[in-house]
């Protein structure tokens, strides 16, 4: 079996899994009559999970070409030809973020992590990236806080 079709099936148990938690997280009774439960949003991430899951699952594999190589295929004895390094530096940076989230505030650190993501795939304009991070970080900040009602700290802990 291809690696993607792997891939695909531990997506569909995490998401099944995450699915069957969120369909069983116990509410308060405030929220039995609300529109906009606290488990709708995850509910409906683990069902598209599942579809898309499912979707490569039954997808049919591409054909092999004259050599036996199939497109979109993945060669593990040329791992050095792929970005590994992006996609790790790409994980040090969430994980970075995730630290930094509370003590930095979540404007700025939502603005460092996307200058530097898009700085590490390639990006070299940095003006445009930061104008486009601080916009992007702003209007997530405000649909959060104002939209859901969700408390997140806008500014470091010492300016707040």
């Amino acid at each position: 079996m291809a690696l993607d079709k792997w891939i695909a099936i531990v997506f569909l148990v995490i998401c099944t899994v995450y699915g069957y938690a969120a369909y069983n997280y116990p509410l308060l009774p405030f929220e039995r009559n609300m529109v906009f439960l606290p488990n709708t949003m995850p509910m409906v991430l683990s069902v598209l999970g599942v579809l898309f899951a499912l979707l490569i699952l039954l997808a049919p594999s591409p054909k092999a070409d004259a050599e036996g190589d199939a497109l979109g295929n993945i060669n593990l004895k040329k791992w050095r030809d792929y970005k590994v390094g992006q996609a790790l530096a790409l994980i040090a940076l969430m994980i970075v973020y995730a630290l930094a989230l509370r003590p930095v505030g979540f404007i700025a650190a939502t603005t460092l992590f996307l200058v530097g993501a898009g700085w590490t795939l390639g990006e070299r304009k940095l003006v445009t990236m930061i104008a486009v991070a601080l916009v992007g970080a702003l209007c997530i900040w405000y649909l959060v806080q104002e939209a859901l009602g969700i408390f997140l700290r806008p500014l470091p802990w010492f300016l707040g």
